[in-house]
C-alpha cells in the first residue's frame, strides 16, 4: 500500500496554471463595446471566454484526478 500523500495546494505550478487560465477568462484585454469579429456566431470575446471556461474545467478535473491523493481514500479501502 502506497502511503504517499499528494496535495495540489502545495504545488506552485498548479496555482500558476490556475491563475493564468482565470486571467485569460476575464475579457479585460478588449476595449469597451468590442463586438466584432464573430466566431461561430459569437463575438470574439464570448468565444474566448467559452474556450477558457472549458480549459478551466479540464485543468481542474485533471488536477483532481491525477495530482490529488489523500489518506481518506486509503482508509476507506481498508474498512
Amino acid at each position: 500500500m502506497n502511503k504517499e500523500i499528494k496535495e495540489p495546494i502545495r504545488k506552485k505550478w498548479i496555482w500558476i496554471g490556475l491563475i493564468l487560465i482565470v486571467i485569460g477568462n476575464v475579457p479585460w484585454y478588449f476595449s469597451e463595446g468590442f463586438v466584432e469579429p464573430y466566431v461561430l456566431g459569437f463575438p470574439l470575446w464570448a468565444f474566448i471566454i467559452f474556450v477558457f471556461s472549458i480549459l478551466l474545467c479540464a485543468y481542474l478535473s485533471w488536477v483532481c484526478l491525477t495530482q490529488w491523493k489523500i489518506v481518506e481514500e486509503e482508509e476507506e479501502t481498508e474498512n
